[in-house]
Order: C-alpha cells, then structure tokens, then sequence
C-alpha cells in the first residue's frame, strides 16, 4: 500500500487516551495514538468483513451501532489511510494540536505491554505544539469529534493544515464549496463496496459527536481574544488576579519592558507576594527572549515571582527555560488564564461580565478516547 503520483491527500484526526494518556508515548515513538486494545492483531484482516468480525469478537457486548462506528475506525486506520495523509492529534495535557504525516502501513506493536497501544500507523510528527489559539473555530469544530479515529473532510482542513505547518497561521476555508458539504472518502479498498460507504460516512467529524466541553472551551477562547486583545488582555489579567487580594498596577500602553502589570498584596500592594507580570496577547506561541526579559524585569523590580501570561503557549525552547525557574516564574497560557476566569467570574467588575458573557452548564459527560 502507498500513495501514488496525484493521489489525493486526505486529513485524519486520531486521539491518544481520553485523558491524553497515549500523547507523549505516541511522539516519541513516532506513531498515531492508538486504542482499541481488545481488538486482536488485525495485519491479515485484509477485507472490512474481517475487521468487522474481530472487532466483534473483542466487544460481544456492546451493540450493533457500536461494533459499526468502531469497525468503521480500525478499518480507517487499516486500510483507508495513506502514506502521505495528514495526521492531527488534539492534545489534552496542553491547548495544542501536533500535525504529522503517516509514513506507513498499519502494524501491530506485539511487543508493546500495554494492549491499548498496538494498533497504530508510523507517523512523522512535523509539528507537536501548534496552539488551538491559531486555529479557526470551524475547524476546532471538527477537531472536537469524540471517535478516535476520523477523517477531516469539510472546511478545506487539508490545505489549511497544510499552510499551519508552513507559517503556523489558520488562513480559513478558501472556498464556500470546500465547506458545503463532505468529500468522498479517500483511500477505499479494492474490496470495498456500496454499502461501505455508510460505514466510512461515521468516520466523518461532521458526522462523528462532538466533545461539548471542548466546544465550548474553545468558543469562550475565541471571544475572549477578540474583546481583550492587546493591551486590554493585561487589563483583564489584572482584574483576575484582583480577586485573589493583589493590588495590581498596569502599566501604560506601549513598550512594556518586560512589565505588564506589578501586583503585591496589602493595602497599598506593597507586601509579599509580590509579582512582575508580561502579557502577550498573540496567537502563537512566544520564546526565550521573553522568557529572560521577564527574568531581568524579576530582578529589577525586586519582586518574588514572574508571572507570564502567553495566550498560545511558549515554544520548547521557552517550555525547556521555565522548567529551571519553577520557584520564580508561573505561565499562564490561554486555557490556564479561562480556567481562572471561570473560577473567579463572579467575582469579575461588571463591565469585564458584560464584555465576557459566561453562565454554567451542566452536562451529561460522553466519553472519548
């Protein structure tokens, strides 16, 4: 199996453990996320009959819907995709998204203790820390799908993902017609017949349930950027932090050296802790540079602690040069600063509510994996 010259290159999306326990053993070892570690090696199920049967086999409760959707998976990464597709893996320890390529055939890891992480696809990962800020909320729609293993068809996702790898922005759907509907699935066997389609049409996104919570999560980001960017973004920081008893001074706009906001505690925010704050309001991640200028803001200013507030994330690079301040410096990214929003949100001035309109609610949790 192979992708040949003017192959169509499709889009896929696999997840690596409901609560990402799959992620970093999946980048390291350079394959897709795994799952479905009842199912028995699936090498010489050549045909979807087969697979049908030994997913079947593994799952003698569950029912008919059910065997359907996961067959329909595990064919998908048997058979369907490509050498050359695109491979995206949502990330759950961290707001990122890691984009690959599959690089091979399916194999079945027997020497692997853990049967949850057998079955998988070699894959490239080109890019393992894209922020789910510089994604598009169209397309974070379809990456919020609860199967495991889908295909991204709608929404022009190939070529956009393709130009995220390139200069790491989401330039949108290029077309109405790239959004209008799903594409044929790429990649069908020879053994495939008419009644197959309706089984690869469950490994659609749009097709697929959607993890509600991420949803949302993603749509209360997406808001929140487009009220607070900018300046306004340390004014809301500061609003967060003022529920926690600092006082808080932010500083003009303009060149920031280093410096965002100053909080201490006390009547006057002169007592300990007290804390230098940058914030950064773009949409990817920042780097060392920033890291160290908030270092050198720590010293001057003669406070205890930094904290930096990076909307999407920090590069390795960064990541590698906090893990040595872990008593000095605390980053906040955008999920981290959402998480304290919403801890605090009453506690929030009416006019950031106002701008930021959030209620709760309660919902039957599904489960992906």
């Amino acid at each position: 199996m192979g992708t040949d010259e003017g192959d169509t290159m499709t889009a896929w999306m696999v997840r690596a453990g409901k609560s990402g326990e799959r992620e970093q053993w999946a980048l390291e070892r350079g394959v897709s996320g795994a799952g479905f570690g009842e199912v028995a090696d699936l090498t010489e199920a050549r045909t979807r009959e087969r697979v049908h049967g030994a997913v079947a086999a593994a799952y003698p409760k569950d029912k008919p819907t059910a065997i359907r959707n996961f067959a329909a998976q595990m064919w998908a990464l048997r058979d369907r995709m490509r050498k050359g597709d695109l491979l995206t893996m949502p990330l759950k320890l961290t707001p990122q998204i890691a984009i690959g390529k599959i690089s091979g055939d399916y194999a079945y890891l027997s020497d692997e203790p853990d049967p949850s992480r057998r079955h998988v696809r070699p894959v490239e990962w080109l890019v393992t820390d894209v922020p789910r800020s510089v994604i598009k909320q169209d397309l974070l729609y379809s990456l919020g799908a609860f199967s495991t293993i889908c295909q991204i068809s709608r929404n022009d996702a190939e070529a956009r993902l393709n130009t995220i790898l390139k200069d790491g922005s989401d330039p949108g759907s290029r077309t109405a017609i790239a959004a209008s509907g799903p594409r044929p699935p790429a990649g069908r066997s020879n053994a495939s017949t008419e009644s197959d389609a309706t089984d690869d049409d469950v490994l659609d996104t749009e097709q697929a349930g959607v993890d509600v919570g991420r949803y949302a999560a993603d749509a209360i980001m997406a808001r929140t950027i487009e009220t607070f960017a900018g300046h306004r973004l340390a004014e809301l920081v500061a609003a967060v932090l003022e529920t926690e008893g600092f006082r808080c001074q932010v500083m003009p706009e303009g060149p920031d050296k280093g410096v965002d906001i100053i909080a201490g505690k006390g009547l006057l925010g002169l007592e300990s802790p007290k804390v230098v704050v940058q914030v950064k309001s773009e949409a990817g991640p920042v780097g060392s540079p920033i890291v160290q200028q908030l270092q050198g803001a720590i010293t001057m200013h003669q406070a205890d602690h930094g904290l930096l507030v990076a909307w999407g994330g920090v590069t390795k690079p960064a990541k590698d040069l906090l893990s040595t301040q872990r008593f000095a410096i605390r980053i906040w990214d955008s999920e981290a600063l959402l998480d304290e929003i919403k801890k605090h949100y009453s506690e929030l001035p009416d006019a950031i509510r106002a701008d930021l309109p959030l209620t709760q609610v309660w919902s039957l949790a599904e489960e992906a994996g």
